[in-house]
């Protein structure tokens, strides 16, 4: 009789991960983050593992391709090629907003709508949903949740019973003069095994065994018994109570911290994206700005001209204003590919490809500004901050080694019992006919006295170590929270008196440069590029407060970690907002 159990205690990769996706959403329910609307926790994605074919066929040497130097070409650019065409078709490629076009006769800019090219309108909204589904980031901390759950249902598996079915076949003779008498003997043991909370473990066995000669073929010469057998052992000293289920503890609590990491990242996730999209739509503005200045500089330079070949002014005034123009041309192309390099980076992070076309859109998040005290705003924040009270329950796991440590001092003193069933002994076939009277049993105590603990000792000391060093840890964390909280929250009123300050400057060089214009005549060419770059820094000046207004009331959320994210990945308001 041979029993054969391996096929059915394998899972199915669908069964795994609904156990995964059970586990999760329990811990979601431990961490507080049971709320629907608010959690996505990771879901099983991986592939059927006999899906992912091996590449190379375990080659020790796969191909490379180097070429020579002689193989390759190398097509000089012509000098006479219209560079600033090319660079403003690269521009609209890209999907780079710009309202100007290069003539190709003549290399002069000339202002004209650009065709509408086919594009992806992406609001910012829409970019937390992406980064959602494809943000390579996003899905690298999913899998360090997965993994965590994994390395839990593992230590699971392993304090619940468990099943073994061992077969072993035997050959074995023994020789007498050339003649030789031999036998073979075939042992199957099916037995169940449970690891005990406390310390030890209990297993239950049953042993087939059968055994015929193999030189003559008689009847009476094959054997066949099984047996009963409940053995267990149990330590009372030495590796007795929690510290026997130290790996199960760590594991569970494990899985809470990366639960808190998971949803902390969430949240960074969101205000990092925030930030590429604002920065891009500062960017953006800023080409605006750059174009605008670029077509006044222009209409300066044609009246500055006029007005010299009407003898107003003397020649060298052209100098000054046609200067400034090609400035103003290069620093536009400038900002052009710095944009397109932002912009394909932000693609990057969202997982689309890096050739789709996409154009921002200007309806942005708007929040408004917390009013709040410094000493209100850090009592938020230490009681709130995930990744802190990550940090104080790591204190206590130092904690809890130390005293595991000083658990190996202790002596050994062990428990040990078996009892054995066995069918009739004068039966040549036994099968399942146990006889109790013919039971056997044997029980006893092992007690070894700790005459060597040096290891040991070391290990506490070492244990004390590591506690005093996650102490300090924790207080440094702690004080990191206390002053990143504070200086978000003082960082919002910044940047809120820096945006009145940029608006009230491009208010008074928009007057400036209006009042030059009228007294053109009167004015110098200088004067007015002078007026025209102090507008042009004002109004850079103020799409860069915008965005840290922006960025930092996100980041005082983030901060004091009252920022929540629905489960599509966008922002949830808070009441009051």
């Amino acid at each position: 009789m041979i029993v054969t159990v391996a096929g059915g205690c394998q899972k199915s990769p669908f069964a795994i991960d609904r156990d995964l996706d059970r586990l999760l959403d329990q811990t979601d329910q431990k961490t507080g983050s049971g709320n629907a609307a608010e959690v996505a926790s990771p879901r099983s994605r991986a592939s059927d593992p006999t899906s992912i074919r091996r590449q190379g066929q375990g080659t020790t040497a796969p191909p490379t391709v180097n070429p020579a130097a002689d193989d390759l070409t190398f097509v000089a650019a012509d000098e006479a090629r219209d560079v600033a065409a090319r660079l403003n078709r690269y521009a609209a490629d890209a999907g780079v907003p710009t309202s100007e076009q290069v003539n190709p006769d003549t290399g002069d800019g000339v202002t004209a709508p650009v065709p509408p090219r086919p594009a992806r309108v992406l609001t910012l909204e829409e970019s937390f949903r992406v980064s959602q589904v494809t943000g390579r980031e996003l899905l690298s901390a999913q899998d360090d949740y997965l993994l965590a759950a994994i390395r839990l249902l593992v230590e699971r598996h392993l304090w619940g019973p468990r099943l073994f079915n061992d077969t072993s076949v035997e050959v074995f003779g023994q020789g007498d003069d050339a003649r030789y008498d031999s036998a073979a003997r075939l042992i199957n043991t099916l037995r169940v095994n449970q690891r005990l909370p406390y310390g030890g473990a209990v297993e239950a066995a049953w042993v087939w065994d059968a055994t015929e000669q193999l030189r003559e073929s008689a009847t009476d010469r094959y054997t066949q018994s099984s047996e009963l057998v409940f053995s267990g052992n149990i330590p009372l000293l030495r590796g007795a109570g929690d510290i026997a289920r130290e790996d199960l503890i760590q594991a569970e609590r494990s899985l809470i911290y990366q639960s808190r990491d998971f949803e902390r990242f969430r949240r960074s996730y969101l205000v990092s994206i925030a930030n590429d999209y604002f920065e891009l739509l500062q960017t953006r503005a800023t080409i605006f700005n750059q174009e605008r200045q670029l077509e006044s500089l222009r209409q300066l330079d044609r009246s500055t001209r006029a007005r010299v070949e009407a003898g107003r002014l003397d020649a060298f005034q052209t100098g000054v204003t046609a200067s400034r123009v090609k400035a103003a041309e290069a620093s536009l192309s400038g900002l052009r590919e710095s944009y397109q390099l932002q912009l394909e980076r932000f693609k990057i992070r969202l997982g689309v490809g890096v050739d789709e076309r996409l154009d921002l859109s200007e309806g942005v998040l708007e929040l408004p500004e917390p009013q709040i005290s410094l000493d209100d705003a850090t009592a938020v924040a230490l009681e709130f901050r995930l990744d802190l009270q990550n940090e104080r329950d790591r204190l206590d796991d130092a904690r809890r080694r130390v005293a595991n440590a000083r658990n190996g001092l202790l002596p050994d003193l062990d428990l040990t019992g078996r009892i054995g069933v066995p069918t009739d002994p004068d039966r040549r076939r036994g099968n399942a006919s146990f006889s109790p009277g013919d039971a056997n049993y044997s029980a006893g105590a092992t007690l070894s006295l700790p005459l060597d603990r040096r290891q040991e000792a070391l290990n506490v000391r070492a244990s004390v170590i590591e506690f005093e060093r996650r102490s300090r840890e924790f207080d440094r964390q702690r004080d990191t929270v206390i002053v990143g909280v504070r200086s978000s929250l003082r960082s919002v009123e910044l940047a809120r008196f820096q945006l009145a300050l940029a608006e009230q400057q491009v208010e008074i060089n928009r007057r400036r440069l209006a009042g030059q214009r009228l007294r053109a005549d009167t004015v110098q060419p200088q004067d007015i590029v002078d007026s025209e770059n102090e507008l042009l820094r004002s109004e850079n000046d103020r799409d860069q407060a915008r965005t840290n207004l922006r960025n930092a009331v996100l980041n005082y959320l983030l901060e004091s970690d009252q920022l929540r994210v629905n489960r599509d990945g966008t922002l949830r308001r808070l009441p009051g907002m």
